[in-house]
């Protein structure tokens, strides 16, 4: 696999894990809540990354300088899929309504994933060189085995022929 691939899914890994952390305290975009610091994620990533006391305080500091920023956009998401919900629930279905949500939350979303990235970047640089190994490792078996279960999918939607 090369370098840049690698890289990639690292990336990518700690995207994810820096969107949980954000969209959790305060229930994210669609409910739920609870408290990503004391939550599973974080424990399952410092068994996986064995990170330091330190590092996850480092990343805490990363994730908590960022979060007034992304509040108002998960406020803004949270409006968006309300009034989708409540179009949707009229009985009077407005094309150019729904599409116009559809843009405006489109539109959030990618700030929001751009702040993520931007998190997620600040975050991989608290990683050791073995840790960051290990990421990319774990997030390759990761995305083998999403390959895979697509497969079986579109296998099990192929008709016979």
């Amino acid at each position: 696999m090369k370098f840049r691939s690698k890289m990639s899914i690292a990336a990518l890994a700690i995207v994810l894990v820096t969107g949980i952390a954000i969209a959790q305290p305060h229930g994210g975009p669609h409910g739920g809540g609870g408290d990503f610091f004391g939550g599973p994620m974080l424990g399952f990533f410092t068994d996986m990354l064995d990170l330091t006391d330190a590092q996850q305080a480092q990343i805490k500091q990363i994730i908590a300088t960022q979060k007034p920023a992304m509040e108002p956009l998960f406020t803004q998401e949270k409006a968006s899929h309300q009034q989708m919900m409540q179009l949707i629930e009229s009985g009077a279905f407005d094309q150019a309504k729904a599409q116009s949500i559809a843009n405006q939350e489109a539109q959030v979303h990618a700030q929001i994933e751009v702040l993520h990235a931007q998190i997620a970047s600040q975050a991989y640089q608290v990683l050791t060189a073995d840790q960051k190994a290990k990421l990319t490792q774990f997030m390759a078996k990761r995305q083998q085995r999403m390959q895979e279960r697509m497969q079986e999918h579109q296998q099990a939607q192929t008709p016979n022929q």
